[in-house]
């Protein structure tokens, strides 16, 4: 009976982190872009003992600034896994043990590519220690990218 119980819980556990990385594939290309530049700095920083896998998005805003550029808004959690740092490996078991990263980054596309200028904004922090300052020093952090560069100012954010 044991023995039953432990196999159901590791077949839930393996599908749900399964179903993370689905979420990952299932957003748009230019999303997966924001992700992959939290991701490469994550894996920069010294103090990151941990590979890093996308979770989940929290919110998302996209706006059009017209001849093919947007300026794109993601909130993300990412949460470490029990590969090393710097793997290549895509299917990295989750760590429960560990807090997840807190993400937010906001940056400019034309024709599908992300652009130099303005510089795109990246801020990943421990969940645990993100405070509403901060949370509102990205939102303005964003807004403020979006206003210099004369995209309409309203940075709406829509769940999921």
């Amino acid at each position: 009976m044991a023995a039953v119980l432990l196999l159901l819980v590791c077949a839930g556990a393996a599908l749900y982190s399964a179903k993370a990385q689905e979420s990952y594939d299932e957003l748009p290309e230019n999303y997966k872009k924001g992700v992959d530049l939290a991701f490469e700095q994550l894996n920069s920083h010294s103090g990151v003992q941990h590979h890093f896998r996308f979770w989940k998005s929290l919110d998302k805003s996209e706006i059009e600034g017209g001849f093919g550029v947007r300026y794109l808004y993601h909130h993300f959690y990412m949460k470490p896994t029990t590969c090393a740092k710097g793997t290549t490996e895509s299917r990295c078991p989750f760590r429960n043990d560990r807090p997840l990263m807190d993400c937010a980054v906001c940056y400019k596309t034309a024709a599908d590519q992300i652009e130099a200028s303005p510089k795109p904004y990246v801020h990943c922090i421990q969940k645990r220690r993100l405070t509403e300052e901060m949370n509102t020093t990205r939102m303005e952090h964003c807004k403020k990218m979006i206003y210099n560069s004369g995209a309409p100012t309203l940075l709406s954010v829509s769940t999921g």
